[in-house]
């Protein structure tokens, strides 16, 4: 009993203690809030690749693709396990293309994108296409169909664009001729009295007309980031402006299939925006429909991928071995979303974990502050240590006095850094605005990350590590003062000045 008075009863009156408490305190908040930041940044990641991928992906070797998808989907299903496990799939043909838009100066802008072209009902199946979709997020079964109002405006186009052609047809223009220019007065009177009274010359048919075909564009989904772009203006905001609205006209220029390729284009009708928080899909990616695609390529039944959704994902090592298997001579390689992207989710985990080594040294350094504290301690206390030895303590019983001092010290510090912790991390956002707000400069800047706010996601098995590591360190630079203060001897301590 008295080893616990005499524990409580230094830390409510050494407050050198405090320092102590709060280095192990300011240790734990800071590794709760990284860790925390670096899982949302990781958890988000990770959901956005996942729906934009799905569970499996079978891709072809080559930009030609495979032959038959559907017939390669209808094998799939007469497979039991398969079957069984696949929820649902769906077909993507991918190309690269140039696209070229007349951008807000009434320039023609050109870059380079990557097309898709998607069936959109079995791809947000897969998916959840349509929740990256800026106008039909909310609706159930997207399209590639224009709204009402713009369609309205194409089709008055093209009905006022056939009635210019039939006028045309119907009464073409007569040419106008003008008099020979650099022939002489005298001579000129002598050509015209000679023609009169023969019959006027037949007028020079009008050339004929070939009518053009007006008809109204396909649909296309068009990359945020491609059809949107941020600038900063003199005030020092960044302002994000529109290059492509809804309902502008683009055309995309590919090239065929085949052993001779030949460049081929189309124009379409943006519909959408693809806003999926990733700029290597946002900046990149212009989604089509599958069937026009694969006729303006001449890629009829020929597809380069079909993505997969399992109804349990801890089967896809199965299935991707079982579809692997399948197709083996097909020139189709087989993998889950993690492989696909496994260099860059590898990336994260270690910088994660050395992140993490690098912050738990903060707590080393209390651990040391310890450890000076306490040397200290047991030397102002020598006589009393004499004294307790003398009344009857055991030097084990000395010993357990300054260890579970030490253990006092990081159970207090630790409860408080998680509190502190947490504490930031659920109101992060809030604590980065109130710091730019300060200091004029935003520490989560929006042009350098696309997430809206700062991600987080709080691991509770992380905070109990690192409460228990905050906790061990304390206790462990307690060991040498306390074998130090267990080993005086009484009559030395009691005759020390």
């Amino acid at each position: 009993m008295y080893k616990l008075l005499l524990c409580w009863r230094y830390l409510k009156t050494r407050y050198l203690a405090f320092a102590c408490i709060i280095s192990v305190m300011l240790g734990v908040a800071t590794l709760i809030v990284v860790n925390s930041v670096m899982n949302g940044f990781s958890t988000k990641l990770r959901t956005l690749l996942h729906s934009v991928i799905g569970d499996v992906a079978m891709e072809s070797q080559s930009a030609e693709g495979f032959v038959d998808p559907v017939g390669k989907i209808a094998r799939i299903r007469k497979d039991p396990y398969l079957n069984e496990q696949i929820e649902s799939m769906a077909i993507t043909l991918d190309a690269f293309a140039m696209l070229q838009y007349r951008n807000p100066y009434g320039e023609i802008a050109t870059r380079v994108v990557r097309v898709t072209g998607v069936e959109m009902k079995s791809r947000t199946e897969v998916g959840g296409f349509h929740k990256n979709l800026a106008r039909q997020k909310s609706e159930a079964m997207p399209s590639f169909d224009l709204p009402k109002e713009i369609r309205a405006a194409y089709e008055e186009g093209e009905r006022q664009l056939r009635l210019q052609q039939e006028l045309q047809q119907k009464d073409p223009p007569m040419p106008k001729f003008d008099p020979p220019v650099g022939i002489p007065d005298d001579v000129l009177k002598i050509f015209n009295d000679a023609k009169k009274g023969q019959p006027a010359p037949a007028p020079i048919p009008a050339p004929m007309l070939t009518p053009q075909v007006a008809r109204v564009p396909q649909g296309a989904i068009v990359g945020h980031l491609i059809a949107h772009f941020k600038y900063r203006g003199d005030d020092g905001v960044i302002t994000e402006k529109c290059a492509i609205r809804e309902g502008d006209r683009i055309v995309l220029t590919t090239v065929s299939s085949g052993e001779k390729l030949t460049p081929v284009y189309d124009s379409f009708v943006v519909v959408d925006y693809f806003q999926s928080q990733m700029s290597e899909y946002d900046g990149n990616c212009v989604f089509v429909p599958l069937e026009h695609l694969q006729t303006l390529r001449g890629m009829d039944n020929r597809a380069t991928n079909i993505l997969i959704k399992l109804k349990n994902y801890g089967e896809a090592k199965n299935v991707k071995d079982k579809l692997a298997g399948m197709f083996q001579d097909h020139g189709i390689n087989v993998n889950t979303w993690e492989e696909k992207q496994g260099p860059l989710l590898r990336a994260i985990e270690i910088e994660k974990s050395i992140l993490n080594i690098l912050l738990f040294m903060i707590i080393a350094v209390a651990g040391f502050g310890i450890l000076a504290i306490f040397s200290m301690i047991v030397s102002e206390k020598t006589r009393d240590i004499g004294i307790l030895k003398a009344l009857g303590a055991s030097s084990g019983g000395v010993m357990q006095i300054f260890l579970s001092y030490g253990l006092l010290l990081g159970v207090v510090g630790s409860l408080c850094g998680t509190i502190l912790g947490l504490t930031i991390t659920w109101n992060i956002n809030a604590v980065e605005n109130f710091i730019a707000m300060l200091t004029g400069s935003h520490v989560f800047a929006g042009d350098i990350y696309y997430f809206n706010e700062i991600p987080t996601d709080v691991n509770t098995t992380a905070v109990v590590i690192v409460n228990l590591g905050a906790i061990a360190i304390a206790v462990v630079f307690s060991i040498i003062p306390a074998l130090r203060a267990a080993m005086l001897h009484p009559v030395q301590a009691l005759r020390y000045e």
